[in-house]
């Protein structure tokens, strides 16, 4: 699998938004500033509307209360969204979610995925899951055209 998902990245490298605990949250940053740091460093966003636009974010998952946790504070599933988020903000975003259970193990299936996925639907372009065959009873086979 680790060849399969450099190869993507690799050939998406300019828009890929990558979900994974190999590119994990800053540990001394709080959660608004690792997300926003996207839209600043790639698009020179100053750092009150870079701020808004990851509280905009946080706010539709029901989250803003973690806007200034440090990444340590986090339970599994905010982490999982705020690193999502992060991935949202590349633009012409290409999500890649790697081995979502490693993230998220208290998450039965794909059904939460997929709800934070829709959530942000207009967000990214498209998303790819990337994980171990054995998990595959975890899936529901779903396709979802866009636009």
């Amino acid at each position: 699998m680790d060849k399969e998902l450099k190869d993507f990245a690799a050939k998406n490298k300019q828009n890929l938004g990558l979900v994974s605990l190999d590119v994990p949250l800053i540990s001394n940053l709080n959660v608004w500033v690792n997300i926003a740091l996207i839209k600043q460093y790639h698009q020179n966003l100053p750092d009150d509307k870079a701020e808004l636009l990851v509280l905009q974010y946080l706010r539709v998952y029901g989250l803003e209360h973690i806007a200034n946790k440090q990444t340590s504070a986090l339970t599994n599933k905010e982490r999982f969204f705020a690193m999502l988020i992060r991935a949202a903000m590349v633009m012409d975003s290409i999500i890649v979610i790697d081995r979502p259970f490693k993230i998220i193990p208290d998450v039965p299936d794909d059904r939460f995925i997929y709800n934070a996925l829709n959530i942000i639907y207009d967000s990214f372009k498209e998303c790819h899951i990337f994980d171990y065959t054995w998990f595959k009873d975890r899936y529901r086979m779903i396709y979802v055209e866009k636009g």
